[in-house]
């Protein structure tokens, strides 16, 4: 008796709550289903990248498979905006882009189980208006350069017809790839010397451990027309210099650890090292300033080089980075701007164009910061990309 009664008093408060809900339901207006999104929309980049546009490279240095290149667009405000595209690289690869031939080269290691099984080394060729891959070139021998991201480890020559990518297993070597082709030429031996900078139209020089240059001149068909070794003009243990140029109008500009700047003409096909000038000031040389940093140095299209610099420097703070980025003229040898930075920096690049802006990676939480190249203000912090250790930097082309 009892449970009957308490089922009917249960239906009664459920029918009672039905009512009222259909009550409410008939006084609300009912907004109108969802559309339908569409899908399979691929949307396109231009050949040539604006100048307002970077390539942020992520190379998850704590999940090196996972590295990432982040196509951002600065003159966004919001970052639904800013980023255009991204693309992988694996295991710190190195990347060049291309704009004549509208591609990114980027080198990569891949295991055939993930993190372990047999290595293999690729070039990958990625098409830049939609970031796909579009061929592979492999690197036999396991050797192609991997350590922390170089803009001298991959080099276009001979009118962008060529790639050269640097090797380091510990010997040094270069591979010499066919662009046309997607297939390798050589492997070009540079015993004691790593790592490729521009040398005339057909060459390249690596930087050596004993102080020196080795250029090479290569023939039509990419052999070895002649290697040259310079003289020594920098002492490894006593007055090292960055393996980090700024090369601009034929000259590369390499900052010592020292502070001193050493150019060297690579217009010809074998680099010729000049007088090395002082970066730092007389007035400000009780301070101490030296370069530090990873991406420490770039140009704009100006005439300008831009370096971030510490104080206080001492022996083992070259890769630290710095609370300002200087910015010089080599044509005055002199510096012509301080712009203090509102993080410290470890990473800088610098936009194209005659509006340069300079992009800064700020190691403490590894935001982006932005500044602008001409008066040195601050514009905005650039975050929440998905970003964890953007390292390397490029102004795009």
């Amino acid at each position: 008796m009892c449970n009957s009664f308490n089922l009917r008093l249960l239906a009664g408060v459920l029918g009672a709550i039905v009512a009222v809900g259909h009550a409410f339901a008939e006084d609300r207006e009912v907004p109108p289903p969802l559309p339908v999104e569409p899908i399979g929309i691929i949307e396109t980049l231009p050949s040539v990248y604006p100048a307002s546009w970077f390539l942020v490279h992520d190379v998850a240095f704590f999940h090196m498979s996972d590295g990432k290149v982040w196509v951002i667009d600065t003159a966004k405000d919001t970052v639904a905006q800013q980023v255009q595209g991204t693309f992988n690289v694996s295991m710190i690869g190195n990347i060049r882009q291309s704009a004549k031939r509208s591609e990114i080269y980027a080198t990569e290691t891949f295991h055939t189980r993930g993190t372990r099984g047999d290595r293999f080394d690729v070039l990958t060729i990625w098409d830049q208006e939609n970031l796909s891959p579009v061929a592979e070139v492999l690197l036999p021998g396991a050797k192609r350069f991997m350590g922390l991201p170089e803009r001298y480890a991959l080099l276009l020559i001979n009118d962008d017809r060529w790639l050269a990518v640097a090797n380091f297993s510990p010997a040094a070597s270069v591979t010499l790839i066919d662009l046309d082709e997607r297939q390798i030429i050589d492997e070009i031996p540079t015993p004691g010397c790593a790592l490729v900078y521009p040398t005339g139209t057909r060459g390249f020089s690596s930087l050596c451990a004993d102080g020196r240059f080795l250029s090479t001149e290569l023939a039509e068909d990419g052999s070895i027309l002649r290697q040259v070794r310079t003289e020594s003009f920098f002492s490894s243990d006593d007055n090292p210099i960055f393996e980090r140029p700024a090369v601009m109008d034929g000259t590369a500009y390499f900052p010592s650890f020292d502070a001193m700047v050493y150019p060297v003409d690579v217009s010809g096909t074998v680099a010729k090292v000049g007088e090395p000038w002082p970066m730092v000031p007389e007035e400000d040389a009780a301070e101490q300033w030296a370069p530090g940093g990873i991406a420490i140095i770039d140009k704009d299209d100006l005439g300008r080089f831009y370096v971030l610099m510490h104080p206080n420097a001492t022996d083992g703070s070259h890769n630290g980075g710095g609370p300002e980025i200087w910015v010089y003229d080599p044509e005055a040898q002199a510096r012509v701007m301080r712009i203090p930075l509102r993080e410290w920096g470890l990473s800088l690049a610098v936009s194209r164009g005659d509006s340069p802006q300079i992009l800064v990676t700020n190691p403490v939480d590894m935001s982006l910061e932005l500044y602008d190249a001409m008066s040195g203000e601050f514009i905005r912090t650039i975050d929440g990309l998905g970003q964890n250790t953007p390292l390397m930097l490029h102004g795009a082309q």
